[in-house]
Order: structure tokens, then C-alpha cells, then sequence
């Protein structure tokens, strides 16, 4: 393998001129490499060997299953255990991997095993890929991440096909394990309980705590994001020594863990959570809020959701995880930056602060344009699906929606009930929310040359 370019450390912007090769954008050519993704996943699915029923699925069936499995959503038409077949299960299972690392990761780690030099386009496509601050030591990172996910996958695996076994058998269980612990680590939310009841996810499990916390670790590890994994491995538990992004993302994450729990807990004491015991109340709380934020398990029914609790629940969704990371959504950093700034400007403070350090005006602006498109693309699906399928609720509607644009996977029942348009709209929510709001709104827009010409300013009155 050959050795890191000069310049590590700088980032991609001031080392580059150009962010195009041949006409094509980088941002484009990761939206493409994840629509071929989607499109090869559909034709394996569509395949008769792919069902047990041994027919072919459906075009848009299978695009459905393909695109959640790809954009490791969770949301699906067919129950993963009682329709597809083992090829199938695998097939999805592929595609989840290949998705949650990203998939210009598994080609950066393909050309090392083979010893292929990776040259500087290829860097900046996984630049793209992995969200990365950096070009430099993108290749290091790369090998973090991969040595990471075997580990993390790995213990997951074990522990869960031990508990698998003494239910389902030796074979099974190990089977199971795998399979769990792959879609919980790249936060996709597939599963095979369907063997115990069709779409009842954790459900049988919501006492057990081997289950659930083994569940939970493998989420957040997943979600936190890679650039995390790569400071707390340089810089272990000293917590101060961690980048900006880094404590962004640690203390958001750990407070909507927090936030969510308490909230889900209070609201559904005496409702889903009702029957259970204190303990496995609280366990099944921070399970719900933990995997509320893209990873699409669910112990308990969800159709039951008092209206605070389905609230929490949409803005957790929405938020998502960490950037950089198997989650989806708006992402952590990008939530906290417009809190920050908002308090910032609560307090006429002239410059953006936390942590010591002052965030540049580029990056308000970027959180709050990710933001507006991001919310836009939700309002407008709602107001969409809610004309085609009058039958659907508000509540549902933006339950199902903010599942799918927070590639979450978690589901109200109303998937089931949408005509071929619903299904269409989803599926392209899950697409742009695996690629990021902005990179898709860009795909279409970024052709268009910046102008520098300054207009006369003029005061509005805001607020």
C-alpha cells in the first residue's frame, strides 16, 4: 500500500481546486454509486430464488426492500423472515453492509487487500463518502473503520447467537446473531423475528436484557460516527483532547439518549409500557429512544403511541445520528449547531461559541440550509402522501415519513396502507436521506456557477 500524500491533516478544500472529474461531480458520483447499489439489490431481489414462495417480486416490491436495505432504513412491504429466502436474507444483508459503511469504503477496502494504489480522485470520493473533515489519512481511517466494524459485529454477533441458540438452535442462532448484529451495528433495523410472529421486531424480547443492551451498544457504536471512533482511539477517554466535532457529537447524542428516554417513559408508563415492571420499563424506554434514532427495532407496539410519545419519537427520527456514520437523519452536529447559534443570538452574542472554540459562519449557514431543505422535504411529503391516501392520519403520516427520511425503519402501520405513490414517495425519502438532503438538492443545482456580485442591502423586519 502505498504511503499518505502530502498534506495530511489538511482539509480537501484548501488542497483541491476542483470538485469534479469530467464533468461529474463527487457529490453526484456517490447519489449514483448508491442508486446503482439500489437498482443491482432490486434485480437479486426480484429474482425467484429470492422469495420462499419461489415467484418473482415485484419491480416496485423489490425497489422498496432494495432501497430500505441499501439506505439501511428498516422499513419494508414483506415481512424479512416469512417472504425471502435465505438467498434473499443475504442479499439484504449485503446490501445493509455495503450501505451502513458506505460503499466507496468497501472499495477503498478492497483495493488495500489487493494492493491497488488509490489515487487522489478515489480519495476525495471517499471524502464524500465517509464525511469526512479531511483528504488526508483518509486511508488510515478507512482501516480504522473496517477493523472497527469486524470488532463491534464480531462481539455482537457472539453474544447474540448464544442467547439465539437456546431459542431458536445452534445453526439458527448463529444465523441470527449475524444477521442482528450487522443490521443493529449499520442501524437498518431488519430482522427475523417474523419466525416468532410476522413484524414483531424485538417484541418478544422486551425482557430481556441481553437482547436490548447488546442491541443498544451495537447502535450507538454504529451511529456515533467514524470520525468519533477515530479520536477516541488517539486520544482514549481524554475527553478535552477530542475534536470539536467529536464532543458535538458525544454530548448530543448522549442527551437525545437521555431526553428520549425520560420522555417515552412518563408518556407510556400506563400505556405501551403498561404490564411491564419498573425495570424493564425503563430498559425498554431507553431501547425505544436509543433506536429511535435510525436503528428501527421496536420491544413494543408502536400503534399504541400516546401523541407525546409519537412526538418525541418524529423528532428523534428526524434528528437521526451522528455524521459520517451508519445513521441517517439530519444528524446530531447540524441539530446542535442551530441550538448553539440560537442561544448565541438569544444572548447578542457576536460570535458563535462552545467548547472554547468559535464556529465559522459557513457552518450556521450549512446547518441551516440542511435544515430548511431537509424540513421542506418532510412537509412536502406529507402534504403528498396525506392528498393520495386520505385514509392516513397526520400523526401516522409524519410518523411513517420522518422513518424514512431519517432512514429509522420504525413503523406506525400506515406503510402497509399506502397505495403505489406512497410506496414511491417513501422509497425516494429513504434514498435522500441516506445520501444527505443537501448532496441530493445539490445533485440537481450545483451546475450552476457561484456569482460574486454583491446586491445593495436592505433591513427586514424578522420576528
Amino acid at each position: 500500500m502505498n504511503a499518505e500524500p502530502e498534506g495530511k491533516g489538511i482539509p480537501a478544500k484548501a488542497k483541491t481546486a476542483g470538485k469534479k472529474v469530467k464533468g461529474i461531480s463527487y457529490t453526484r458520483i456517490v447519489a449514483l454509486g448508491y442508486f446503482a447499489l439500489v437498482i443491482v439489490g432490486t434485480l437479486l431481489l426480484m429474482l425467484p430464488v429470492s422469495s420462499k414462495s419461489g415467484l418473482a417480486t415485484p419491480f416496485f416490491d423489490a425497489l422498496t426492500t432494495a432501497t430500505s436495505a441499501s439506505c439501511v432504513t428498516g422499513l419494508i412491504v414483506y415481512d424479512t423472515f416469512t417472504h425471502w429466502s435465505i438467498f434473499g436474507q443475504l442479499v439484504i444483508l449485503a446490501l445493509i453492509q455495503i450501505g451502513g459503511l458506505g460503499y466507496m469504503t468497501v472499495i477503498a477496502l478492497l483495493s488495500v487487500i489487493f494492493r491497488r494504489r488509490i489515487n487522489v480522485r478515489e480519495r476525495r470520493l471517499l471524502k464524500e463518502s465517509t464525511n469526512s473533515l479531511y483528504i488526508g489519512g483518509l486511508i488510515a481511517l478507512t482501516k480504522r473503520i473496517i477493523s472497527g466494524t469486524v470488532i463491534f459485529e464480531g462481539l455482537g454477533a457472539v453474544v447474540l447467537s448464544v442467547r439465539f441458540s437456546g431459542i431458536f438452535g445452534l445453526k439458527r442462532g448463529i444465523y441470527y446473531g449475524i444477521f442482528h448484529s450487522v443490521s443493529a451495528f449499520c442501524n437498518a433495523g431488519f430482522d427475523l423475528m417474523g419466525i416468532i410472529e410476522p413484524y414483531s421486531s424485538m417484541t418478544y424480547f422486551n425482557s430481556d436484557p441481553v437482547v436490548l443492551i447488546t442491541l443498544s451498544i451495537l447502535i450507538i457504536m454504529g451511529g456515533i460516527g467514524f470520525m468519533v471512533w477515530d479520536d477516541a482511539v488517539k486520544n482514549k477517554l481524554r475527553f478535552r483532547k477530542y475534536s470539536l466535532h467529536s464532543k458535538i457529537a458525544v454530548v448530543t447524542s448522549l442527551a437525545l439518549i437521555l431526553f428520549g428516554s425520560v420522555t417515552i417513559f412518563g408518556f407510556e408508563y400506563n400505556g405501551a409500557l403498561a404490564g411491564m415492571s419498573a425495570g424493564d420499563k425503563i430498559l425498554n424506554s431507553v431501547f425505544a429512544s436509543i433506536s429511535a434514532r435510525t436503528a428501527g427495532f421496536n420491544s413494543f407496539e408502536l400503534s399504541s403511541l400516546t401523541p407525546g410519545s409519537t412526538l418525541v419519537n418524529v423528532l428523534l427520527m428526524l434528528i437521526g445520528g451522528s455524521p459520517g456514520s451508519t445513521a441517517g437523519g439530519l444528524k446530531t452536529t447540524t441539530f446542535a449547531v442551530l441550538i448553539i447559534a440560537a442561544r448565541a443570538n438569544i444572548r447578542n452574542r457576536k460570535h458563535v461559541n462552545v467548547f472554547g472554540r468559535r464556529l465559522e459562519n459557513d457552518i450556521i449557514r450549512k446547518a441551516l440550509t440542511v435544515s430548511v431543505i431537509y424540513m421542506l422535504f418532510a412537509f412536502a411529503s406529507v402534504l403528498l402522501i396525506g392528498f393520495t391516501n386520505p385514509s392516513l392520519s397526520l400523526d401516522t403520516l409524519a410518523f411513517e415519513i420522518s422513518s424514512a427520511i431519517g432512514t429509522v425503519g420504525l413503523s406506525a402501520g400506515g406503510m402497509s396502507r399506502l397505495n403505489l405513490f406512497g410506496q414511491l414517495l417513501i422509497t425516494l425519502l429513504m434514498y435522500c436521506g441516506r445520501v444527505g438532503s443537501m448532496s441530493f438538492a445539490m445533485v440537481f443545482t450545483e451546475d450552476k456557477a457561484p456569482t460574486d456580485v454583491m446586491m445593495p442591502s436592505e433591513k427586514i423586519v424578522i420576528g
